[in-house]
């Protein structure tokens, strides 16, 4: 099944592709690899999911809000590249936690996003390699920060 049927078939909503909140480039295309500029938990109604992992938010919140970063990825390439469908396979992302220094659990945290990926890629094509890691914080206190890199079918 297309990654765009699976998306369809899961009835999941994306959020409008963000724009950016500095000077950079949110995708950059060389050769056949897609380079994702990092993305925040941006939901359908152009708010940010905002909070420390472990003061503001639970360790099931900020897994929610990294499945909420990978929808906002997700609106990005559908937005470059017309069809999820042009998306070879993903080949490493990653994932930063803003949380407490006591909290260690960040690739539980993740794991919202790479389930996502898998969910719409397939278990091949979804899955690839990944750091997951904490910081101390992340701009406009957002919980998860998730950056990817994509290989395209073209």
């Amino acid at each position: 099944m297309s990654a765009d049927a699976r998306l369809a078939e899961l009835n999941l909503e994306l959020p409008p592709a963000p724009k950016p909140g500095g000077v950079y480039q949110p995708v950059v295309r060389v050769g056949n690899m897609l380079y994702v500029s990092g993305h925040g938990p941006l939901k359908p109604d152009k708010t940010l999911i905002t909070g420390k992992v472990g003061v503001d938010l639970s360790e099931e919140d900020a897994h929610q809000a990294a499945r909420q970063v990978g929808l906002a990825i997700l609106a990005t390439l559908k937005q470059n590249l017309g069809s999820l469908d042009r998306v070879k396979r993903l080949v490493k992302s990653l994932g930063m936690v803003n949380a407490t220094p006591e909290f260690g659990n960040h690739p539980a945290v993740i794991n919202g996003y790479s389930n996502l990926m898998r969910d719409v890629f397939g278990d091949e094509a979804g899955v690839g390699a990944r750091s997951a890691v904490g910081m101390g914080s992340l701009p406009g206190n957002i919980p998860v920060e998730i950056e990817a890199i994509f290989e395209l079918a073209d």
